[in-house]
């Protein structure tokens, strides 16, 4: 008599969910359709599949392959598929065959698939560097070129 039976469920329907507290692991995409044109700062992930015309400063960059980045790109992890024109510093750095960068590149660990476009210079950074930390000069070898090293 005051028991509450469940709603019968209606075909096709799709189930509501009640509103959960926030996750730590947020993220912020700037879709397709987007242009930005300033500096972009984001504390989390931020993922662009749009145009951003202004320097990119954040914790991890996923970037589409459709998107373009006219600016510099600071972040602690990076994984960058579309175009590029601008200096890019990060932590841990992959640039996917599709993308094409112009600019010097900074990273502690480069990952790089075959069939990516890269034009400018590579240096690795300190182990104990910030993204947002000047990168240190390149190692140089007796004659004065730069020396690069393989991993074992």
């Amino acid at each position: 008599m005051f028991s509450k039976k469940p709603e019968p469920e209606l075909e096709g329907a799709i189930p509501m969910s009640r509103p959960s507290a926030p996750s730590s692991s947020t993220f912020s995409v700037i879709g397709a359709d987007v242009t930005i044109k300033g500096d972009v700062s984001a504390s989390t992930e931020l993922h662009v599949d749009g145009r951003i015309e202004g320097d990119i400063t954040c914790e991890s960059l996923v970037q589409g392959e459709t998107s373009v980045i006219d600016g510099a790109i600071s972040a602690e992890t990076a994984r960058l598929a579309g175009r590029i024109s601008g200096s890019i510093t990060a932590r841990h750095l992959v640039v996917l065959k599709s993308a094409r960068v112009e600019g010097d590149v900074n990273y502690d660990a480069l990952t790089i698939e075959q069939g990516a476009q890269v034009e400018g210079r590579f240096a690795h950074r300190a182990p104990n560097q910030r993204a947002t930390d000047k990168p240190v000069a390149p190692v140089s070898s007796d004659d004065g070129e730069p020396k690069l090293t393989l991993a074992t």
